[in-house]
């Protein structure tokens, strides 16, 4: 293999990115075949460093496994900028012959049918998560491939403080509020750590209980996009209800409403938060502050109403391989190739010596190592027992933009959970308005 400092070359790219070349000694940039039969690929993905990362090594060893297949690595802006990037070279046909990209409603957005690749017939599809699937599917055909693990919508929390109350994990919200008054009335000074200083972290209360919600009504998500069910209304009002609940309770830090993402994640690991509802890709946020504590905060899924419900709300892969339509003859079988190569045993390896593992995978037969923090060990046995379900944006393309400014101040005693609720039904309809979904 040509070590990877003769391999990589730096080149401008139109959308104002860079591109980091993993061509091969010997090929010369810009040329998609070889008369040997050789193959270039381009594949665009985000320019976050630990996005690039993944991408990198999976190129490397896809190339030394295909020979005769090269990857040459694009970046992208991030967030909105990057969304119109990826819109426009998909509208005007020169998108990568591969491209990273979002799942679920982002995707919807890039009305997938008519410019991605349909990979619904390729054998691999089979070891897909079925929670993955639905969220790469349309009613026409399945598009995409994940380059990482999925993540939870959960209750961060101590083990310490547990083990040294002698308090089980709570499966019901009336549970939950009971460990909670234990844990104050024990003097740990956050029973509950909430973060308005970042406000989207105040939205977990709500999103994460979508589990329970689906679990009551498994068809809320479409009467939702329909405008048939509204977040007023059970069981999605629950949310609101519960994160108003525990503010009037007094079970929050009292920095709640300066208090930053950062802070909350140390405040769990020291001790001085016992819960914090977060996503599980903290556990990168852990690993940089609090390393030693990677065996102390674990995590169990947000408890609703009913202790028969309990189970986690989950989040698909954040990277997710597509392949656009522009891509054809030699390029299309190779990117096929690549895809598959994705859902290798050794891919998810690569995966998580490159990025810190978030969650379980979504691949049948990849498995996450052995040091894994607790927090993202703790998953797994609702993964294997079933017990998850697809957090609302995999399921429908409206999310109102206002959400994390209505959750703070239900969070913070300025609004009422039904003022909030019905704020964001408000909020909702504007955005399904914007998007043209017929019955709003």
């Amino acid at each position: 293999m040509v070590p990877r400092t003769t391999r990589r070359s730096i080149v401008a790219l139109g959308a104002g990115g860079l591109a980091l070349s993993l061509a091969l000694a010997g090929c010369s940039a810009g040329d998609s075949e070889s008369d040997g039969g050789a193959v270039e690929l381009s594949f665009l993905v985000d320019n976050g460093e630990s996005t690039v990362a993944t991408a990198e090594a999976l190129a490397d060893a896809f190339h030394e496994e295909n020979p005769d297949i090269t990857i040459t690595v694009e970046t992208r802006p991030q967030g909105a900028d990057g969304d119109n990037v990826v819109k426009t070279r998909l509208a005007t046909g020169e998108m990568a012959d591969l491209f990273q990209y979002n799942s679920g409603s982002l995707l919807q957005a890039l009305n997938p049918d008519q410019t991605l690749v349909n990979i619904a017939d390729e054998a691999y599809v089979d070891k897909l998560d079925e929670n993955f699937i639905k969220s790469v599917a349309t009613d026409d055909g399945v598009y995409g491939v994940p380059m990482g693990q999925s993540m939870a919508g959960a209750m961060l929390y101590n083990k310490d403080i547990y083990a040294d109350l002698g308090l089980e994990i709570p499966e019901s919200w009336d549970e939950f509020i009971a460990n909670s008054e234990a844990i104050k009335e024990a003097g740990v000074a956050a029973p509950i750590v909430q973060t308005y200083g970042d406000t989207w972290t105040s939205q977990l209360f709500v999103l994460g209980d979508f589990n329970n919600v689906l679990a009551e009504d498994p068809d809320w998500a479409e009467k939702y996009t329909n405008n048939q069910a509204k977040y007023v209304d059970q069981p999605a009002f629950a949310g609101f209800e519960h994160l108003q609940a525990a503010y009037d309770a007094g079970l929050f830090n009292e920095d709640f409403a300066s208090a930053t993402y950062a802070d909350g994640v140390s405040m769990v690991a020291t001790g001085e938060g016992a819960h914090y509802p977060m996503l599980t890709f903290a556990a990168s946020q852990l690993a940089t502050t609090n390393p030693e504590a990677a065996d102390t905060v674990g995590s169990f899924p947000i408890p609703g109403d009913d202790a028969s419900t309990f189970g986690l709300t989950v989040w698909m892969p954040t990277y997710t391989v597509f392949v656009p339509q522009s891509t054809e003859g030699a390029k299309l079988d190779a990117a096929k190739q690549f895809l598959e190569f994705l859902t290798t045993p050794e891919a998810c390896d690569i995966e998580s010596e490159a990025n810190a593992p978030q969650g379980p995978f979504v691949v049948e037969g990849c498995s996450l190592p052995d040091d894994v923090p607790a927090m993202v060990s703790d998953l797994q046995p609702y993964f294997d027992d079933g017990k998850t379900n697809l957090a609302l944006e995999f399921l429908s393309p409206i999310k109102g933009p206002a959400l994390e400014q209505i959750t703070v101040a239900v969070g913070s005693g300025i609004t009422s959970a039904a003022d909030g609720a019905s704020q964001y039904d408000e909020d909702v309809k504007k955005q399904a308005q914007q998007l043209g979904i017929e019955g709003w």
